[in-house]
């Protein structure tokens, strides 16, 4: 098969563009996919070269092809300048922190952010001297008025972890522009597929591959794309400073998983949706959190800016003692409790943000819990949540 131009190449659909990025088989003996290639030491042919680094690569820390196929296939739905891969979501989120702010600096992070990254930022990155401000997800373009002469950067996080608020991502990064301050964003759940971040105005967009990129709940791994060559630029040298390296087989096999995300989020998204409204029709459920759902309050900015979903949302119970909660989780035989999502699998996970959330607090007036729709029978998945719910009457 030959190679296209990248010219022919942007033109093509999404899930073609999946289906060959990051891979040649002519660099590959012929097969369809990328080798994987383990090594630290990269041999010179003579002193010339390795006074001038004259190598396509120089050394593990600083890349090989099975990585640079991953790259590849990130960078091309990410439509940025450039992506590096780290060996956790966790890192991705924590590394353009590192990359672009230094102390004296501020930064502005959603109270709705992933809990892991909030704890970054209230311990590591204050050690750093860098001062941290969270704000309500709802600010919208009044994030303005909460800027200092020493901010740097602008958090988001759509909709956000567990509370599942939407965030008016275009309005934010157009008054950070203004001020010359980035935009970065944890886009995990929408994926590029369905929220093109850099399209929007979002300077560094991440993604925590172990969840829809590597799909099959076995690999731990985070990309970060920049949106310009030079933001890329201060990216990979952080990066490369930091000795960042991903495992050849975790790079391997997540690029397997890319291959088939658009078909999986394509059968997730209308499978969480339904299972949403499902609950909603509950009288044990207060509300389902869903940002796609017509009655959420983010559906406005959903609709406008998302072209889908994934199929993980929240439920807010009627009150009811935790030990009913405790009853329903614990007898689900479908349903895995874990703290993970975007694989094959169904999971539960009941949550409490409200004691670390400090720029707002959830109206919660019953229990609540994070569910995410894998690629069970749906009718199945039902009758496991309809049975918790019997077992939860019996201990209410």
């Amino acid at each position: 098969m030959k190679k296209l131009p990248s010219s022919e190449f942007a033109r093509l659909g999404t899930r073609t563009r999946l289906a060959l990025a990051g891979r040649d088989p002519s660099d590959s003996y012929g097969f369809v996919n990328p080798p994987i290639v383990r090594g630290s030491t990269v041999i010179y042919p003579n002193t010339e070269d390795f006074l001038a680094r004259k190598a396509r690569y120089t050394y593990g820390t600083h890349g090989n092809p099975t990585l640079d196929a991953l790259e590849a296939a990130a960078n091309t739905i990410e439509g940025g300048a450039g992506v590096v891969v780290t060996p956790s979501g966790l890192l991705a989120c924590t590394l353009p922190f590192l990359a672009f702010l230094s102390a004296g600096d501020h930064v502005l992070v959603t109270d709705s952010v992933y809990r892991p990254t909030r704890n970054f930022c209230d311990s590591f990155l204050k050690r750093m001297g860098v001062e941290v401000s969270y704000y309500d997800p709802h600010v919208g373009a009044d994030i303005a008025k909460l800027f200092k002469p020493n901010t740097k950067a602008v958090w988001t996080e759509a909709p956000g972890s567990q509370t599942f608020e939407m965030q008016d991502i275009p309005a934010i990064a157009k008054a950070a522009a203004a001020r010359g301050i980035l935009t970065m964003m944890d886009n995990t759940w929408a994926t590029p597929l369905y929220f093109d971040s850099h399209k929007f105005g979002v300077d560094i967009s991440v993604q925590a591959g172990t969840k829809y990129y590597a799909g099959h709940s076995d690999v731990l791994i985070g990309t970060i794309s920049a949106r310009t060559p030079e933001l890329y630029k201060t990216l990979r040298k952080a990066w490369e400073e930091l000795g960042i390296i991903v495992a050849p087989e975790d790079a391997f096999l997540t690029l397997r998983g890319m291959r088939t995300m658009a078909i999986r989020l394509k059968e997730q998204m209308p499978a969480g949706l339904e299972m949403a409204k499902w609950l909603q029709a509950r009288p044990e459920i207060a509300r389902v959190l869903h940002p796609a759902l017509p009655e959420d309050p983010g559906h406005a900015l959903w609709k406008r800016d998302f072209t889908g979903a994934s199929s993980l949302f929240a439920v807010e119970f009627k009150p009811v003692p935790m030990k009913a909660i405790a009853a329903m989780l614990d007898g689900l035989s479908l349903f895995g409790m874990g703290a993970s999502w975007g694989g094959y699998e169904s999971l539960v996970l009941p949550f409490d943000c409200r004691p670390y959330r400090t720029a707002t607090t959830p109206d919660y007036k019953g229990p609540t819990v994070r569910i995410h729709i894998g690629l069970e029978n749906l009718e199945d998945l039902k009758a496991d949540l309809d049975a918790g719910f019997t077992r939860l009457k019996a201990a209410a």
